[in-house]
């Protein structure tokens, strides 16, 4: 069993990252699975709060232990779609050993312009992209080899070449049925995806690369600045 803890800030293309893996026939997915520890320890307030904290497993210790044990004989690999942000100091790390954990990583700018439309408070909290660079440094320092990274930029712009490359890093053998798979919701989304999946569940494939020619809000400039620094850290590491 092939475990992949793949780490990402909000407003990347993770879910539809998480369908291509779903497509896999060897493959199973969980889908933010600490979310509902996180939203238990502060009073972030986002769609279908109360309908997550009261259906998701709050406890991290058994999330945790979820993830670092096999699921069942008839997959092969275990894929873990995680969000930066949801891994709180409150969430022992042991787990973390046993899985193989990937980042992937987007550019500030195109992030905030997207969270923007939705959300009228974004912090680099809520980012996640500070978050990802200690995780990522926990990692390097825990295996001694830096982990693998993509950027969803280069994935929209060469789904097969960037996947298979990533593949092969992590020694499993590229399927093209990550390419495509059929419309629709999925039993393992969570419970959320109604309130943030909409694009995802129309789509089909990963949607071609659009350059955004929109200038960051004046109220978000900073915490563009502070982040694309992050960020730049990780892209000059990230395959292609």
């Amino acid at each position: 069993m092939i475990r992949v803890a793949m780490w990402s800030g909000p407003r990347n293309i993770s879910t539809a990252m998480m369908r291509a893996w779903e497509n896999r026939l060897d493959t199973f997915v969980v889908d933010e699975p600490f979310y509902a520890h996180y939203l238990s320890k502060n009073g972030v307030e986002h769609p279908g709060r109360e309908e997550v904290l009261l259906n998701g497993e709050i406890d991290s210790s058994k999330v945790s232990q979820g993830l670092a044990k096999d699921i069942s004989n008839s997959h092969k690999i275990y894929y873990q779609k995680h969000m930066t942000h949801h891994l709180l100091d409150s969430v022992n790390r042991d787990w973390m050993k046993d899985v193989i954990n990937c980042f992937l990583i987007r550019n500030p700018k195109d992030m905030i312009i997207s969270y923007s439309k939705i959300h009228s408070n974004i912090t680099s909290d809520l980012l996640g992209i500070e978050q990802q660079k200690e995780i990522f440094e926990y990692v390097q320092n825990l295996t001694g080899e830096i982990p693998p990274v993509i950027d969803s930029k280069d994935v929209l712009l060469d789904p097969v070449g960037i996947l298979t490359k990533f593949c092969n890093r992590i020694g499993i053998d590229f399927s093209d049925k990550m390419l495509n798979w059929p419309k629709g919701s999925r039993d393992t989304d969570g419970i959320w995806g109604k309130y943030w999946y909409n694009n995802v569940i129309n789509s089909t494939g990963f949607n071609p690369y659009m350059v955004k020619n929109v200038e960051v809000p004046d109220e978000y400039k900073s915490i563009y600045k502070e982040s694309l620094k992050l960020y730049e850290d990780l892209h000059h590491l990230r395959i292609r």
